[in-house]
């Protein structure tokens, strides 16, 4: 698994929307489930969340309750080789869901979509001459607008194996203000990025129902990341930052998911009890809690 992964926050229909998602792309699966045990707070034996993948690309899907909702801020940008594969993402995509931008030829690509499916998750889609992937894009927008490039030069300090791999500005007399970002495409330990600027009036920004999964090795790296990333933004509950830009990450140890198991043993259970009245996790009190 990757050292950053996006997490879906869903209602209830993670496990719908993965079935989804892995029925679409080639090369998918199922990864792990994880149940809801006695600590709650959602009943016993519901989904917690299901790790998959698509396209090589790691995902997370969570159940939370309706306190949040999907955009634009933060999709999925699929770059396809050949054109009947793009169509039938496309298809697939687009049944029951909403068209933000027609499948059709732009001045940018000779053909290109983007959707928000029947789930809420908005995703690009693309011909393209690189082999069919998945990328995660952030849109800058409203009191983020403008912020683009000065993110991705924060980022890339936190995280071993990255860097930014092509920075395209907005030049005089297009159509956005000069010096924004038209295209970013960066990495974050070894997980590709794509970012932009756009100062249209969109009415939605940034949420945590897109986060940013962060796995850590070390209370070190978890102590450094939580710092940096809640320096301006607001720490929360259970290993969640919301950073300066508004972007949400999810701090965590990576030996979490071997403390949790299935979720449904009574060593589970003390472990969620224990994680559900932390901000900064940590590590050897989870351990102390699954009695390691």
């Amino acid at each position: 698994m990757r050292k950053i992964m996006p997490c879906l926050w869903f209602d209830h229909q993670a496990s719908e929307a993965v079935l989804f998602y892995t029925s679409i792309f080639d090369g998918s699966k199922i990864v792990r489930t994880l149940y809801y045990g006695d600590a709650g707070p959602m009943p016993k034996g519901t989904v917690l969340t299901v790790i998959f993948q698509l396209l090589g690309q790691d995902f997370t899907a969570l159940n939370g309750g309706p306190a949040y909702q999907m955009t634009p801020a933060i999709s999925f940008f699929v770059e396809c080789k050949a054109e009947t594969e793009l169509d039938a993402i496309w298809e697939k995509l687009s049944a029951e869901g909403t068209v933000l931008m027609e499948l059709q030829a732009y001045p940018f690509s000779p053909k290109f979509g983007w959707v928000a499916d029947k789930f809420g998750v908005t995703w690009q889609i693309t011909l393209a001459d690189s082999p069919t992937r998945i990328t995660p894009f952030f849109m800058f927008v409203g009191k983020q607008h403008g912020k683009a490039e000065k993110a991705i030069k924060d980022y890339v300090p936190l995280f071993e194996d990255s860097r930014i791999d092509r920075l395209e500005r907005y030049a005089h007399g297009q159509q956005e203000p000069e010096g924004t970002v038209r295209q970013a495409r960066f990495r974050l330990a070894g997980q590709d990025f794509i970012a932009m600027d756009s100062s249209g009036n969109h009415q939605f920004t940034f949420t945590p129902a897109i986060s940013m999964f962060v796995s850590c090795d070390t209370q070190e790296e978890i102590d450094r990341l939580w710092k940096e990333l809640s320096n301006g933004g607001q720490a929360q509950q259970c290993g969640w930052v919301t950073d300066t830009y508004g972007i949400s990450w999810q701090i965590v140890p990576g030996i979490l998911g071997d403390l949790l198991g299935d979720g449904m043993s009574i060593e589970s259970a003390r472990v969620m009890a224990a994680l559900l009245q932390m901000e900064k996790l940590d590590m050897k009190r989870l351990q102390q809690a699954a009695g390691r």
